[in-house]
């Protein structure tokens, strides 16, 4: 039994006695307490370590107090479990010393077994959910197929995405095979996951943004239907799509199987409740960069967001993850003042 279920429920568009709150990245660089475990080992050894990712994935709720963990790891364990090199380099971040460039560099991913190479993720998952002992539910995660093709052609961060855009418009034979292969990876991984102990999941579709629309549809939305279609099968747990930058694409979310749809900061949820509320549950989106503002102002923001949604299927989160020079405090009232002014709403 999970003792605050408020996120369940509120996936569900069940009525609860407040508006539930988890951030994106909670479990990261912004808490001195992360950054004192992340002086003794590397990125990718605090993911690979249970015991220390099943701490960091706590921290924010004993010290933020938020209504769900996340388990802490990264959405790019995928493809280096699929036999990509994968580093995280300072100052340019994740870097794949051999990009997929061509249907030849495709062919050599692997499947992936998640028992195996990916026992680490499902280790922390199991290990979490004894540690939390059913204080809050935990999300497990995997970044959506475009988002992690990209990051696997480009090599590295981009501000172009020309790499990409080039494989999936020269070769898209190539490039529909590889993100229906990654879509079955996720599906085993999410599926994994869930086995483990995780109550709800999330797709984090980064970059879908980058395409127009009817690109989108092409190469991001429709692999994300098919990990919907198939967890939907196989699990009763609760789905959310977030994607990012996409605009007015977010209406073909609509009519997904998932059950929560995540909004950016640069949508106005009294613009979107109308076209959403009854059909699927919402969750968002306040700017991350408000919580440089003083409290005055996050309350304000915080207050616009939470009058256009009401109480009843709504998830309040950040419209992406939250910035590493964030002051702990300035999250903390955020979180706290919802959950007290959503009690009145």
């Amino acid at each position: 039994m999970i003792k605050n279920d408020l996120i369940i429920r509120a996936c569900k568009r069940e009525k609860t006695e407040r508006t539930p709150i988890w951030v994106m990245r909670q479990a990261g660089r912004y808490l001195p307490e992360y950054r004192a475990i992340r002086d003794k080992v590397s990125f990718l050894d605090l993911c690979k370590s249970p015991e220390l990712a099943a701490e960091v994935t706590i921290q924010p709720v004993d010290i933020i107090g938020v209504d769900a963990a996340i388990i802490f790891s990264d959405i790019l364990v995928i493809p280096e479990a699929m036999g990509m090199k994968l580093s995280i380099e300072e100052g340019t971040g994740p870097v794949f010393s051999k990009p997929i460039r061509t249907e030849a560099d495709a062919n050599t991913l692997m499947k992936i077994d998640p028992s195996d190479k990916l026992k680490y993720v499902l280790d922390a998952v199991s290990l979490t959910k004894r540690e939390l002992n059913g204080r809050v539910p935990i999300i497990g995660f995997s970044g959506s197929p475009f988002t992690l093709l990209t990051y696997m052609v480009e090599g590295k961060g981009s501000k172009s995405f020309s790499n990409i855009k080039r494989f999936i418009f020269q070769q898209s034979t190539a490039a529909h095979k590889t993100l229906d292969f990654l879509s079955d990876n996720i599906i085993d991984y999410l599926s994994a996951k869930i086995s483990a102990g995780a109550d709800l999941v999330q797709i984090f579709d980064t970059w879908g943004g980058i395409l127009s629309p009817h690109h989108y549809e092409e190469f991001s939305l429709r692999y994300m239907e098919k990990i919907v279609n198939e967890l939907k099968v196989k699990t009763d747990k609760p789905v959310i799509l977030f994607s990012k930058g996409i605009g007015p694409s977010y209406e073909k979310l609509i009519n997904t199987q998932a059950d929560v749809i995540g909004f950016d900061w640069t949508i106005e949820f009294s613009s979107v409740v109308n076209k959403v509320a009854g059909k699927k549950a919402i969750q968002g989106n306040l700017d991350p960069t408000v919580l440089y503002a003083s409290e005055k102002t996050i309350s304000e923001e915080a207050d616009k967001i939470l009058n256009a949604v009401g109480s009843t299927g709504h998830i309040f989160n950040l419209g992406h993850g939250i910035h590493p020079d964030t002051e702990p405090a300035k999250l903390k009232f955020l979180v706290n003042y919802v959950k007290e002014k959503s009690k009145r709403l």
